[in-house]
């Protein structure tokens, strides 16, 4: 009976143990922020003819759908780009889009996982121009699908001549 009873103690000892050797790493573990929260950007789209839009967008990486490129996620994971979902240039232009009514259009690259912006306000680019992105003055190295954004950023598309 005695080997019994050793046992139980050995086992109760080691498990009581573990318990309190994690219990300060539970009790003072930090919540994790969430990556993808929205953030406020400032957008404007500079057509040929002048500005077609200007203002603040509370923005997050989702996933977006146009006529011609169809739904796809457009969150920053796009292209392996960021680890999480983080709020994007081309969810911003989608999320004006939405609020203040007016539409957009791109075609979907899967050999790029990213959308290539065709049409925003009925304005094409066409065979001699495109849209191009920049944030905080600077073209993005990678699609708007792509593109980490900020608090506070700049996030300009703007119609550019070939």
């Amino acid at each position: 009976m005695r080997p019994n009873l050793v046992r139980r103690t050995l086992v109760t000892t080691a498990a009581l143990g573990l318990a309190l050797a994690t219990a300060p790493a539970v009790a003072h573990a930090k919540p994790v922020p969430d990556a993808d929260s929205p953030v406020k950007v400032g957008l404007t789209v500079q057509g040929p003819d002048g500005v077609l839009f200007k203002g603040q967008i509370k923005t997050k990486g989702h996933s977006v759908t146009t006529v011609t490129g169809g739904t796809h996620k457009c969150d920053g994971t796009n292209g392996s780009a960021n680890p999480s979902a983080v709020p994007t240039p081309t969810a911003a232009l989608d999320d004006a889009a939405k609020k203040k009514h007016f539409t957009w259009d791109g075609t979907w690259y899967a050999s790029f996982d990213d959308f290539s912006v065709d049409t925003i306000k009925n304005v094409s680019g066409g065979g001699a121009a495109y849209w191009s992105i920049s944030v905080n003055g600077t073209p993005t190295p990678v699609g708007g699908c792509q593109f980490k954004l900020k608090a506070g950023d700049q996030v300009a598309f703007t119609w550019t001549s070939f």
